[in-house]
């Protein structure tokens, strides 16, 4: 069988996300046969030949020469065989802790690269443990967390830390990222994700105690023990902002976001320790305060909810949207985000930069922000096989390919 057959393969393509990102591979890359796009051989693959035939005929007649792959996520040998004909796989099957493992094993095995938009980090954990000297003998490049959570937190700090080489000689040993804006839904697949999780730490200590661990990613080729370390600030409720006179709420992506940075800063064998934490911000005055204060009781209501069978139940049955749901195409282009974020040297001077999207940040974003990273996996990484966070993997070539096609911006503040 033809190792590189295909460039990449979309697993999980009939899911809600996987129908978005199609789309956008299909208008950025065309098929194998369009000379008029960007060079792209891709196909896609999951599990239902019926639904994946529907999926064509919805994206249109230029989507007729896609090939189609029929695979379970539970099967060994069928996982095999696809990734024996790709360069990279870019799953969307989620929640990743229930079907994700059988693939990563599977690309590990057959030194197949692979990108998810997983934001699940005790899962991420336990791959990269299991995997990673594997994946270093195979050469398989894994790349988690490539939608909103986590490129904007973890490119944002990239191009910062870029820019703080470029001006003051010496990176930043503090940042702090603050959501200044955003608009967009959840869908059903993220909140099952998340409900998924906060099930499975109501019964167990040490996976809470692991998930309250800011350096929990730091396992693999990373020596947890040796790796250079600072108490890490956590935004838990209503904290009035100095840096920008305004009132803060904790920011729900924080939990991943955070790790992720961690494990990149890690990766590129620091001098120093890096202090990091992110939150959103509400507003000035009584109104912001009033607005920071709902968040945080809003949030923490959902987790206890979540938690307690009872409750769980009404919330998945009456309140919360299921899997295969989603925010419709209107609402996703009428979506965007604008984070912020402020960096201090050791020695005390500051650098602030933005990145921004141009689309609602779970789902017209990421399935641009996942295309590209999967494209760049397959066409423009040079790095050695293991696990990787997006900026470690990819780094300039993701920044460039983000801001030419995907709708993100990264722009450095004038003071």
């Amino acid at each position: 069988m033809k190792k590189n057959q295909y460039d990449l393969i979309v697993f999980g393509a009939t899911s809600f996300v996987g129908q978005i990102l199609c789309r956008y591979l299909l208008q950025e890359f065309g098929t194998a046969t369009s000379s008029e796009k960007r060079q792209l051989n891709w196909a896609i693959a999951g599990r239902s030949k019926v639904k994946l035939n529907q999926l064509v005929a919805h994206l249109g007649a230029s989507a007729n020469s896609l090939d189609i792959i029929v695979t379970d996520a539970s099967d060994d040998a069928a996982l095999r065989t696809m990734c024996m004909q790709t360069k990279v796989i870019v799953s969307t099957v989620g929640p990743y802790a229930l079907y994700g493992e059988p693939l990563v094993r599977a690309c590990v095995e057959t030194g197949t690269d692979y990108c998810d938009l997983t934001g699940e980090a005790q899962w991420m954990r336990r791959m990269i443990a299991t995997y990673e000297a594997d994946a270093v003998k195979s050469g398989a490049r894994i790349v988690h967390a490539c939608g909103f959570d986590s490129i904007p937190s973890d490119m944002g700090v990239w191009f910062l830390q870029s820019q703080s080489l470029l001006h003051y000689g010496e990176p930043c040993t503090t940042i702090k990222m603050r959501v200044k804006a955003m608009r967009g839904a959840a869908s059903g697949g993220t909140v099952a994700s998340l409900i998924n999780v906060v099930r499975k730490a109501s019964k167990d200590t040490n996976l809470r105690r692991e998930l309250a661990n800011p350096y929990s990613l730091l396992v693999g080729r990373l020596d947890e023990k040796s790796s250079k370390k600072v108490r890490q600030a956590n935004v838990k409720s209503a904290v009035f902002e100095t840096d920008y006179e305004a009132w803060s709420a904790p920011f729900i992506m924080a939990a991943i976001n955070v790790r992720v940075v961690l494990r990149s800063h890690a990766l590129n064998k620091p001098a120093t320790a890096l202090k990091y934490d992110e939150a959103m911000l509400t507003g000035r005055g009584m109104a912001g305060l009033s607005r920071a204060l709902a968040v945080t009781t809003g949030l923490g209501g959902l987790l206890v909810g979540a938690a307690l069978p009872p409750t769980r139940w009404l919330l998945e049955k009456f309140v919360l949207p299921v899997p295969g749901e989603g925010p419709n195409e209107a609402a996703q282009e009428k979506g965007f985000f604008d984070l912020r974020f402020v960096g201090t040297t050791a020695d005390g001077r500051e650098l602030r930069v933005k990145v921004t999207g141009d689309r609602d940040p779970g789902y017209g974003s990421t399935a641009k922000m996942l295309g590209e990273a999967a494209a760049a996996l397959a066409l423009d990484c040079s790095v050695a096989g293991g696990f990787w966070t997006p900026s470690t993997a990819l780094g300039s070539v993701l920044h460039t390919r983000l801001e030419k096609h995907a709708g993100l911006q990264f722009s450095l503040l004038e003071e």
